[in-house]
């Protein structure tokens, strides 16, 4: 390479001729090329007027950063163009601008007064930028305004310039630490930002800035709990590792009576069986002198906040980022109680099949939860086997994992493993697997002959290292029972002359020095033969060589003086000074001279001690005082910016810290619009029987019972008001569920005592109320006018008549059936904070559909396990509302007409059917007889069920038979015969899509979950304007439930109608938003996975709503 390219790469030029720089003659390559004339042509285009010019040339600059080259010498031109107007411009200036602020920072201190600029620009990314430029340009001249700019990004109405100030906070923080006070109120600010963008980063704020401040948690700690599961990947890691040490602080330890629990049942252990008899014994003795105070103690109930994290952590360990799921498993194992840390060992054991470098951490920390629970990886053994295309490091984790497995049962399996393994060609693998069978024969006594013996083979081996590693590790084996032992001892003896690894030949000689007594014919001569070949040898074999002497002289001076004297000389004057210093110190000690002091008369004692067998521990023994899945675990040294993870508190700090206070005024007013809600607008919610906050609403209906209101009324802003002060406090649903149920059972016996009161009363209005047979169209057109006018007053008592029809069963059957509702509640799943999210008001218009009983009336009384009759809908006529279709024209039929309607009740015989009320008339003059349906001609996968056979319809008579029909989701016809005795008629139904659903109880919160998981191409919005007399929400809600049979959800904004459903056969949830805006303008939005579906109500509503 010529000096000249050396040259342009130490400027950041290219390196080749081949690949020339942007702005670099490729001809100027020489030693002498002027430097000013780099990126000529670039400068060019900054200064150009042309905005697409400036584009390309920023485009070009990026691209040279984003490769790593220099591009600093630009920094002039482009910090010229940060006024520019054009957006694409400004962006890329920007990013530059980010790069190479804190390297020129006087230039960029010139154009300070642009970026401020910048941060009022009515573009988001504009003003995100601008405070990342702020904030990089490290002077401490312009903190005031860094943190200035910081606490106005902070207030932003964009969630990415919140985030972006809470990504300058640590930046400030570290140019000036005297700004923290002024920092940790904007963090306090920004902590209580329910958007997910922003959480993630603050909190990344709040530990850099101040992790001691744990109070500033508190408020949030339930909003953190339940957004993590939306916030990215890296912020739900920063936030379970805080929320991991707040929980360390605030709650009590769940395993604090594990041991009482144990002492109790004595099968306490089938699923961690990971202690060993000694440790279990020395338990007891604690458990006994333990005894009284934990008596006293109260049995440990888990904190509903501590329980909310760990059900709002769990379905993250199934992330596809193996940092979320180490950060779950580390806080599942530092809080979670121990029959509930399994669940983590399936995900980290499915992080084994990732990169190595993720394996290599992930099986660190495995190890080290390996040594405490035990039996939760002992189902996945297989997967902690060796392949041979693992790298070393990740061998030698495996083996430890495998050592730490190993017990009674699985060690046969394991040391086969162990077999195989030795036969690797990786030298340091085969030494680890040796160490590992020397820790497995240390840890189970059962087979620790079988692995010694297995050990004695293998000095047979060729292979010098396996031998050598075989002796260290014999050599600590037999220091637990050398009496039994002493012909392996002289085997190992035999070796001496053919092993030439110092540290075996070094541990052959302590042996032999130590357990001389076991081998008196055999220990003179290895000295004899180590004597003649001392100079050659290594450092660590001399010393074990005068350590042999000194011990041989001591106990068989005869054979051994004048061997120890030679080795002591040779020894004096060795290079080494330790050996030297050795020599000197034995001399004086076994050998007694005049000037000798008292300690030689000790020298046996001191050679000779009883010395107490190694402890083959695993490395990963006492790791786990480092939170896992830290660096400073990694590591097992403490790294810098690591934070301990607290202990244990000793009682329970109080929990009521964590509740959200909602002021007073706040409350009022929203029960006072509720109630003006309560007359003015309808509630398209069917299911107040079911809930328990609307008890209030149904009770204010009844002129005799204003107690029951009231009360009913401080309970739900009781619970409303707990609601808005957490909205994830869903744990409290386990806790509460008796009393629920309780309160049900109390309100249900009031409504039957209101029903009584009210029985007579009611008793002579249904006679009123009883349903004409449609005559004519004529006829029906007039109750359709008549109905619209007083439907308000007709829909009131149809409920309440409904409400009573319901109490009269509930009492005849003595309660009984209360029980069954509640358990259809609980397999609902809806929680108490989710019922409380709203006190839905009665309505005063009644569903479009069936003015006599509602759908979801309906499925109550079902739920009642009312005889079939009850809700036959051949006995509940249809409202004249409902549309209705022509099935058979009179002349066509000869006579008789046959009409259709869906009657949106539910089809008993099966739910998956949509029920079809069919309406016969006999205009002619003579009887219809037989009248049934054959030959069923429909498209795959649907179905029809017949209605039973009309033996006979008289002339001038009418009659009402229902059918079910499975239309598969699907708008297209169901075509069959309609025969009597004499005539057969070929006809078709073709459902309206909105017929093809059934109407879904939600609450706002369950709502706005399911929306969000049907985003993309599951979301369908039109705009439009709506019909001059659909401009208020009950003309909105009646026109939207008489398109499609929908469920009204409640929502707290005024100028939003949500509605949702389900479809009949396959069951896909169907949402439907109208939202409002002025002057007639509304947008419709249709949530549904399946598109054809979405499609064609998004069609049907929009007709509805603008005609």
């Amino acid at each position: 390479m010529s000096s000249g390219s050396a040259f342009n790469d130490e400027k950041g030029g290219s390196s080749s001729v081949a690949e020339p720089e942007y702005g670099h003659d490729p001809a100027s390559g020489g030693i002498f090329s002027s430097d000013y004339k780099r990126h000529d042509d670039l400068k060019e285009m900054l200064d150009s007027n042309k905005d697409s010019l400036k584009l390309e040339a920023m485009k070009r600059i990026v691209a040279m950063i984003a490769r790593g080259k220099n591009a600093s010498d630009l920094f002039p031109a482009v910090v010229k163009n940060v006024a520019c107007k054009n957006i694409e411009v400004k962006k890329l200036v920007y990013v530059y601008l980010v790069r190479y602020a804190e390297e020129q920072q006087d230039l960029a201190l010139l154009s300070i007064s642009t970026f401020q600029r910048g941060l009022k620009d009515p573009n988001q990314l504009i003003r995100a930028s601008a405070l990342r430029v702020l904030s990089s340009i490290r002077v401490t001249i312009i903190v005031p305004i860094m943190m200035l700019a910081i606490k106005e990004a902070a207030s932003d109405m964009s969630p990415y310039v919140r985030k972006t100030a809470a990504h300058a906070i640590p930046k400030l923080y570290s140019l000036d630490p005297e700004q923290k006070d002024q920092l940790i109120e904007v963090i306090e600010k920004l902590l209580a930002d329910k958007t997910t963008l922003v959480a993630g980063s603050v909190v990344m704020a709040f530990e850099e800035v101040c992790p001691e401040r744990i109070d500033l948690i508190h408020k949030n700690y339930r909003k953190l709990c339940n957004l993590l599961i939306d916030v990215e990947e890296w912020g739900q890691v920063v936030i379970i590792n805080m929320l991991t040490r707040y929980a360390r602080t605030q709650f009590l330890n769940p395993n604090v009576n594990e041991s009482l629990l144990e002492e109790g049942n004595t099968d306490g252990k089938t699923f961690y069986g990971s202690d060993d008899e000694d440790e279990e014994e020395d338990e007891k003795d604690k458990k006994d002198k333990k005894a009284e105070p934990l008596a006293k103690r109260k049995p440990y109930v888990m904190d509903p906040d501590h329980r909310l994290l760990l059900r709002n952590t769990k379905p993250l360990l199934q992330s596809r980022n193996a940092a979320v799921v180490m950060a779950v498993a580390q806080l599942y194992f530092h809080l979670a109680p121990k029959a509930e840390v399994g669940v983590i060992a399936k995900a980290l054991v499915r992080l084994l099949r990732s990169h190595s470098e993720v394996q290599f951490v992930v099986l660190q920390n495995v190890a080290t939860m390996t040594i405490k629970r035990r039996g939760m990886f002992e189902p996945y053994l297989k997967s902690f086997y060796i392949r041979s295309t693992d790298p070393t490091q990740i061998k030698i984790l495996k083996l430890e994992v495998l050592t730490n497995l190993a017990n009674e049962t699985n060690i046969s399996t394991i040391l086969r493993e162990f077999q195989t393994y030795i036969k690797s060609m990786d030298k340091d693998f085969v030494a680890a697997t040796i160490q590992a069978i020397g820790r497995c024969a240390t840890n189970i006594g059962e087979v620790r002959d079988t692995c010694l013996n297995g050990l004695v083979q293998l000095l047979s081996n060729r292979d010098e290292l396996v031998v050598a590693e075989s002796v260290v590790v014999i050599k600590k084996l037999l220091q637990m029972q050398p009496e039994k032992h002493s012909d392996i001892i002289k085997h190992m003896a035999k070796l001496i002359d053919n092993i030439q690894v110092p540290m075996a030949r070094a541990s052959i000689l302590w042996l032999i020095g130590e357990y001389c007594e076991h081998v008196p014919k055999i220990a003179p001569d290895v000295l004899r033969k180590m004597a003649k070949s001392f100079t050659n040898e290594e450092d660590i074999v001399k010393l074990q060589i005068l350590n042999l002497a000194a011990k041989l002289y001591l106990t068989n001076s005869k054979q051994t003086k004048l061997l120890t004297q030679y080795v002591l000389n040779l020894a004096k004057y060795d290079q080494n000074y330790d050996i030297r210093d050795r020599a000197r110190f034995i001399r004086q000690l076994i050998v007694p001279t005049e000037k000798s002091g008292a300690l030689s008369k000790y020298a046996k004692k001191l050679f000779l001690a009883l010395k107490p067998a190694p402890v083959l521990e695993s490395p990963f023994k006492d790791r786990d005082h480092f939170q896992l899945g830290s660096l400073s675990h990694l590591l097992n040294a403490k790294a810098g910016g690591y934070q301990e993870l607290p202990d244990w508190p000793e009682s329970a700090p109080d929990p009521s810290v964590r509740n959200v206070e909602v002021p007073e005024w706040s409350k009022c007013s929203a029960r006072e619009k509720r109630k003006e809600k309560k007359v003015e607008k309808p509630f398209y919610s069917d299911s107040e029987e079911e809930s328990g906050p609307t008890e209030s609403a149904d009770s204010e209906m009844d002129s005799g019972s204003g107690s029951a209101s009231a009360s009913a009324s401080e309970e739900s802003a009781s619970r409303s008001e707990s609601d808005e002060s957490d909205e994830g406090s869903e744990s409290d649903e386990d806790d509460e569920e008796p009393k629920r149920a309780k309160k049900k059972t109390q309100e249900v016996k009031k409504a039957v005592r209101q029903s009584e009161s009210e029985q007579s009363s009611e008793e002579e209005r249904k006679p009123q109320r009883k349903p004409k047979a449609r005559k004519t169209s004529e006829s029906e057109s007039e109750s359709d006018e008549s109905e619209s006018e007083s439907s308000e007053s007709e829909s009131n008592e149809s409920e309440s008549e409904a409400e009573t029809r319901k109490k009269k069963k509930v009492r005849t059957r003595d309660l009984k059936p209360v029980k069954k509702e509640a358990k259809k509640e609980s397999k609902k799943e809806m929680s108490l904070l989710d019922l409380d999210d709203f006190e839905p008001s009665p309505s005063p218009q009644a569903t479009p559909v069936n003015a006599f009983m509602s759908s979801s009336l309906a499925t109550d009384l079902e739920g009642l396990s009312l005889s079939d009759g009850v809700l036959a809908p051949a006995a509940i006529s249809p409202s004249s509302s409902v549309k209705t279709f022509e099935l058979l024209h009179r002349i066509t039929g000869e006579g008789l007409t046959v009409e259709y309607c869906f009657s949106r009740q539910p089809f008993s015989p099966d739910a998956n059917m949509v029920a079809v009320q069919i309406h016969f008339t006999n205009n002619s003059s003579s009887d219809v007889s037989g009248l049934h349906v054959e030959d069923a001609k429909l498209q795959s996968g649907m179905r029809v069920k017949d209605f039973p056979e009309i033996e006979s319809l008289a002339a001038g008579e009418t009659t009402t038979a229902v059918m079910g029909v499975d239309f598969c989701d699907s708008t297209q016809a169901a075509n069959f015969q309609l025969c009597t005795n004499s005539k057969k008629f070929f006809v078709s139904i073709q459902p309206p899509v909105g017929e093809l659903m059934r109407p879904l109880f939600m609450t706002e919160n369950e709502f706005k979950k399911e929306q969000g998981q049907l985003m993309g191409m599951n979301e369908i919005s039109e705009k439009l304007t709506l019909d001059s007399s659909c401009r208020n929400e009950h003309a909105i809600v009646q026109r939207v439930t008489t398109a499609a049979n929908l469920s009204r959800v409640p929502c707290g904004a005024d100028n939003e109608c949500r509605f949702a459903a389900r479809t009949v056969t396959g069951n896909s949830l169907v949402l439907v938003t109208v939202a409002t805006r002025a002057e007639g303008a509304a947008q419709l939005t249709v949530n549904c996975d399946k598109m054809l579906i979405g499609t064609m109500l998004v069609k049907e509503i929009l007709q509805a709503l603008t005609q």
